[in-house]
Formats: structure tokens, sequence, C-alpha cells
């Protein structure tokens, strides 16, 4: 197989780590109402795939002994399966799917990365930015499109939730070829860092920075079109609106690489990046009729923050060792601790009746990912 073939099959699989995840928060009412699911439950609904993301973290140390590409197609496999279960129109269906179609994900985000660096190393950069622009394009297609499919075919949003398995169908057709046993296996880093990052206070900030950030992004894909909807937008409307954010966050995101070669640390890029969400939640707050405005800001913020924090795990360390060390740390510890937020937030809303108290406290995560950026954004390594 040639390299423009694996390439265009391991970008299509890029274009499935999110849809299946995205496509849910303007469908949560809907399906909520239809099942009878409490806002907790359904807080825990967008909370499961980041507790599958940091129980399988660690997962690049199988690579050694099953090869990266065979373990990335049972992935795949898993990913279809676990669309087509939860679609099934059941609550145990719903998580049980939830679960099975995050733990394929789970696999591809650890071992994409992998494969990069092995078959691209002279093009880490550029195949990571095709790669990342790729995963957001589609991730924000699917939050636009949720609520119309739902509306267009027959089995309203069951089959929406079931129509991203047709991508990920033709992902795994397409990587056959690449999971042949012969298939050279990736260099993955062996052995600790030489100081253990959760000894070192820089590589706590980093994971809280991690962690905070993608707390409020998976709260505003998991919640925000609900908020939308209860303050007059269309369920189209506000699909749509959440589309406008990712991408607005994927086109934010591309000016970081720039911005970091240009100035001697990070902190004050960390610091502005979460001012931008801390406003952009404000704005939903107090003057929600203007939400593209806010969803944009909102966006800008969010899409810079990821990149700061994956930036950070190489930027932070001295060796290869060190970075993987920490790249470890801050996902498991990170997404664990952005699985509780989508709950909180939807319990916060129970307890309350209404969304004031829950937005203040997402006001306040981005205030706190801003001092943990600022720490994490200073030129020390460890």
């Amino acid at each position: 197989m040639t390299r423009s073939g694996f390439l265009i099959a391991l970008l299509l699989i890029a274009a499935n780590l999110r849809p299946s995840i995205t496509g849910v928060g303007p469908l949560l009412k809907t399906i909520q109402d239809d099942l009878a699911l409490s806002a907790a439950a359904a807080g825990l609904l967008g909370s499961l795939p980041l507790l599958i993301f940091a129980a399988f973290a660690p997962l690049a140390r199988l690579a050694r002994q099953h090869g990266t590409e065979r373990l990335l197609l049972v992935g795949l496999l898993v990913l279809v399966a676990g669309i087509l279960v939860r679609s099934e129109g059941h609550v145990a269906a719903l998580f049980g799917g939830t679960v099975m179609l995050a733990t394929g994900i789970a696999v591809a985000n650890v071992l994409i990365p992998v494969l990069i660096r092995q078959r691209y190393p002279e093009r880490v950069p550029a195949i990571t930015t095709a790669y990342a622009t790729v995963m957001g394009c589609f991730a924000a297609l699917a939050s636009g499109v949720a609520v119309p499919l739902a509306q267009v075919l027959p089995g309203g949003w069951q089959s929406s939730l079931a129509s991203s398995a047709v991508l990920a169908a033709i992902a795994f057709v397409l990587w056959l070829p690449h999971a042949r046993p012969e298939g050279k296996k990736a260099e993955v880093p062996q052995g600790p860092a030489p100081h253990p990052p959760w000894r070192v206070p820089v590589a706590w900030q980093v994971t809280a920075f991690m962690g905070l950030q993608s707390t409020l992004f998976y709260i505003a894909i998991s919640w925000f079109p609900a908020i939308l909807r209860d303050h007059g937008f269309s369920p189209v409307a506000a699909g749509w609106l959440l589309t406008l954010y990712q991408a607005a966050a994927l086109l934010a995101g591309l000016a970081v690489p720039t911005l970091i070669r240009q100035f001697k640390d990070q902190r004050k890029l960390a610091v502005c990046t979460s001012s931008l969400s801390a406003l952009g939640v404000l704005g939903i707050l107090v003057a929600p009729q203007a939400a593209t405005a806010w969803m944009v800001l909102l966006g800008c913020g969010a899409g810079p923050s990821l990149i700061l924090a994956l930036s950070f795990m190489g930027l932070r360390a001295h060796s290869q060792e060190s970075a993987a060390a920490l790249s470890l740390m801050a996902q498991s510890i990170g997404y664990l601790v952005a699985a509780f937020g989508p709950v909180l937030f939807g319990l916060v809303h129970d307890h309350t009746g209404g969304w004031t108290v829950a937005l203040t406290g997402a006001i306040a995560i981005a205030a706190i990912q801003g001092i943990c950026g600022f720490g994490a954004g200073r030129a020390i390594k460890f």
C-alpha cells in the first residue's frame, strides 16, 4: 500500500473520533424526553466517553504486543458495534453502546499519534495538524446535521445516531489492508520518565489545564443546545450554533502553533484563551439572544486551549520519555476530571431548576483554568 493510501485511511479514521459524541448534544433533550432521563443521567451520557478515554490512556503499551495497526482495526470494529447498539432505543442500550463506541475511540485516540510518529517522522507537525483538522471538521458537521437527520430519517433520533456507523464502517474497510501481521510495529516510548511527573508541580498544572479545558468543551457540547432551546432557539438552530462553536474553535486553534513560536512562554496565551471561554459562557448567561456571538467567542477560547494543552505535554518535558509520561498523566487524570463536568452540570440544573448557577460554575472553571494555565505556560522543563 502507498503512503498516500495509508494517510487517507488514517485521516478517515480521524474523521470518526468525535461525530458519534458531538452528534448527541443537539438530540439530548429529545432523547431525555423520549427515555425519561433525568438531567443527571443525561449528563452521565456525556461523561461516559471521558471516563473510557481516561481508562484507556495507557493503551499504547499494548501496541508492542499486538501491533498498532491490528489494534486500531479492532477499535474500529468496536466503534461500529457500539454506535449500532446505542441506537437500539432503550436506556440500557444507550449507555452500553456509548461505553462500547467510546472504547473504540479511546483506542484510536492513543494509537493514531503513535502511527504518525512511526510513519511520518519528518512530517509530524503537518500530519498532526491535518489529523486534528479532519477530526474537528467532522465533529462540527455531526452537531449540525444531527437534528435534520432525525427529522428526515424514519427512526428519528435513533437513526440519526446510527448514521455515524456508515463512516466508521467505511474506515474499517479501508483500514483492513493496513492491518496485516507483517506490518511494522510502532515504536512506543519505553521506560519511565527520569523524574516522575506526579512529583513535579508544573506537571499537575498541565494536567489541570488539560482537564478543565476538556470539562468546558464537553459541558458545551452536552448541554448548550438544551440551554439554547430553553431560550427560544429551534432544535435545528441550536445544533448549528454548536457547529459554529466547533468551527470557531477549529479555526482559532490553527493560529496557536505560530503564536507559540513568537513568545518565550505561553502564560499570556493560556490566560487569554481561558478568558475568552469565560466571556463566552458569561454571554450565554446574561444575553442568550446573542448566542451566535457568544458561541464564536467561546470557540475562540476552546480551540486554542486544546492546542495549548496538547502542546504543553511536549513543551514542558525535556525528553521523549518525560513527554510520554506527562501525556499519560495529563490525559488519564484530565479526562477523569472532565468526566464529572456534564454530570455535575446536569445535577445543578436539576436542583436549581435553571441554568444560572450551572453556568456560573462553568465561568469559575474557566477562571481556574486560566490560573493553572499561567503555571503550565512557564518556560520550564522537568
